[in-house]
Formats: C-alpha cells, structure tokens, sequence
C-alpha cells in the first residue's frame, strides 16, 4: 500500500472530519496552459495577485469561467 496510516491516525481523521460544519469543496485537477498576454497586462495581475492573496493561476481561471458562462450554456 502506497499511502498507509494506522488504525488511530484514520480514526483521528474521522473524527476531525466530522467537525467540520460547512462542505469541503474538492478541487477539479488542473493542466498547465501557457499563454501570450502583454506586458502590461501581466503586470496588472501580478499586481492583483499580491494584493488579492490569489494566484495568477486562480485569477484567470475565475476571469475565463465568467467570461464562458454556465457549462452547457451557448454563447452567442
């Protein structure tokens, strides 16, 4: 087994998990994208990044799921 944990580990897992009151949201998995934005641009979210404590990454994959709308729902 790759990823082991003792009885008492997974039960003190179990335990804390059932604390928690609100969902816990999963993360979908990501691929890296490159892409060619100008200078200025890039300079305006690294600057939002630093200030907003989100990463370039978040920031336009925010941006771009606004900008599409609701899977499933035409653009045009």
């Amino acid at each position: 087994m790759r990823f082991s944990l003792s009885r008492r580990q997974a039960y003190r897992y179990l335990q804390e998990a059932q604390e928690i009151q609100h969902p816990v949201s999963v993360p979908s998995p990501v691929i890296p994208v490159t892409i060619k934005i100008s200078v200025d641009v890039a300079e305006q979210l690294r600057a939002y990044a630093r200030t907003s404590g989100l990463t370039i990454g978040e920031i336009v994959a925010r941006s771009v799921t606004l900008f599409l709308g609701p899977p499933g729902e035409s653009r045009g």
